[in-house]
């Protein structure tokens, strides 16, 4: 009787080890520097800075999901206004994040969703800094659209 549960146990362990090698990974993919700016996710981020920069807000929403656009629209035009001087006041022209894309960035692709973070060091005489913009993406099909807010670190 007991060899026969062992023999039974051990063939469901032999059974499911063969099950979760043989199960694909969902091993995350990364891209860096200029091969994010031929991913749509990085032309969506080139994009989304550039129009905030110039101020464009209403087309700067527009690149999120619909559930971004719904959390922007439900905000007091008050609210909207501030973080809007906020966020152009942080951002910076299409070339010059396509610039920092280029030498500091690094998207990580997950399945349906996409991480772009820009980790730019600096140091002078006053010390060390980092400054570290997070963009984070929802990936359907070709589509790649702004998930959750961006912010600087």
């Amino acid at each position: 009787m007991r060899h026969r549960r062992s023999s039974r146990a051990f063939a469901f362990l032999s059974i499911l080890s063969l099950a979760l090698a043989a199960a694909p990974a969902a091993a995350a993919e990364e891209l860096r520097g200029a091969a994010i700016l031929e991913h749509p996710c990085g032309n969506t981020a080139v994009r989304h800075m550039g129009l905030v920069h110039a101020g464009k807000m209403a087309e700067a929403v527009r690149l999120g999901t619909p559930a971004m656009q719904k959390k922007w629209q439900d905000l007091p035009a008050e609210d909207r206004a501030m973080m809007s001087e906020l966020m152009q006041a942080m951002s910076q022209s299409e070339e010059e994040f396509g610039a920092a894309i280029r030498e500091h960035g690094v998207l990580t692709l997950a399945g349906k969703a996409a991480t772009l973070v820009v980790e730019i060091k600096r140091q002078d005489e006053n010390g060390d800094s980092t400054e570290t913009m997070r963009q984070q993406f929802a990936l359907d099909g070709a589509s790649c659209l702004i998930d959750r807010g961006d912010g600087m670190e």
